[in-house]
């Protein structure tokens, strides 16, 4: 059994980065850590190259390939730190009309269910609904829960709800990255019911937020042993000690084996497997953004440097689509089963 990349998916994987370098290269990157973060123009370059509507059928204008493909493209957008609700316009691109040709932007909102067997969780009822980029989203995706959840599904039955975005009641939230502005959601007078598997949804955000997360991962390696091999002290580069060379080397391990499961995950699409990708792509990102600050010393404290950067988006990745804690339960639950 082959599990190594096709020629096509490699082509794919390289052209979506060199596309990536050549839209949103460090100079954009730091303008839009300055101002706006969302570029209208680039979105909707990114869709003409095919970005949102990588997984619809051809004949309803789409590229036709699948949910591994988009794990590449993921990945490639998670390098590079590109800002933007990017998982729901490719989980929606299909359902919500404008959203595969750029024209629409949306967001999903997650609402935890409570559980069906005793009174809500604390840790579920005090979790805020947060709303990525939303002064930029024309429309919200809301995937409530169960009775008790949050105050926006109080007494409503689980499902998704699609709403305009300038009906959605909302209050700021302050957000870790400076590169996902966030709201929290306090109501919506007006939602029209969308049938969509929630089930499938959340799976897939998981998934495809660890390929993010993977990408942040291993382009931190690259950022750790780059300046490892320019910068010099005691009169020879820093990335021939060997404390340094531990450092970069548990890096890749991270990051390799985070790979090989959301690879995996991609295929199977099996619950626990894309569960455990998360979880394995979150420990990567977080970890490897945190000892390439050490590799990059004082250096790497500072806002000019990029390093902050990738640490503060795995910090926020981590908490969306199910965190460390809630995986952990649900693989010890099925290794249990």
């Amino acid at each position: 059994m082959d599990f190594q990349l096709t020629d096509d998916q490699r082509a794919l994987r390289d052209g979506t980065r060199e596309l990536l370098a050549g839209r949103f290269g460090r100079e954009r990157l730091r303008a839009a850590v300055d101002g706006p973060v969302l570029d209208r123009e680039l979105w909707r370059e990114l869709a003409a190259a095919g970005f949102f509507a990588l997984r619809l059928p051809e004949a309803d204008g789409g590229v036709g390939l699948g949910l591994p493909e988009a794990v590449l493209v993921l990945e490639e957008a998670g390098r590079a730190l590109l800002p933007g609700p990017l998982v729901a316009c490719q989980l929606l691109a299909g359902i919500v009309d404008g959203v595969a040709t750029g024209e629409r932007i949306v967001a999903l909102a997650d609402a935890p269910a409570a559980p069906a067997d005793g009174p809500p969780h604390p840790a579920v009822t005090s979790a805020p609904v947060l709303w990525e980029h939303p002064a930029d989203c024309d429309t919200l995706i809301l995937l409530g829960g169960a009775q008790g959840a949050d105050p926006v599904h109080e007494g409503r039955e689980a499902g998704a709800y699609r709403s305009a975005a300038a009906d959605v009641v909302r209050t700021p939230f302050a957000s870790v990255d400076p590169l996902t502005p966030l709201a929290r959601v306090t109501d919506i007078p007006r939602k029209i019911p969308l049938p969509l598997d929630v089930a499938r949804v959340r799976r897939e955000a998981a998934l495809l937020t660890a390929a993010q997360q993977l990408g942040g991962a291993a382009r931190t390696v690259d950022m750790a042993v780059t300046y490892a091999r320019e910068r010099e002290q005691f009169g020879a580069p820093i990335g021939s000690f060997q404390a340094v060379k531990h450092l970069c080397a548990q890096m890749l391990v991270r990051a390799e084996i985070a790979r090989s499961a959301v690879y995996a995950a991609a295929v199977t699409e099996g619950v626990l497997d894309a569960t455990a990708a998360k979880l394995l792509a979150d420990e990567a990102a977080v970890r490897n953004a945190r000892d390439c600050l050490q590799v990059h010393g004082g250096m790497g404290f500072t806002w000019e440097a990029d390093v902050h950067l990738h640490l503060k988006r795995a910090w926020l990745r981590a908490e969306f689509w199910g965190g460390a804690g809630a995986a952990e339960e649900a693989l010890a639950e099925g290794l249990i089963a």
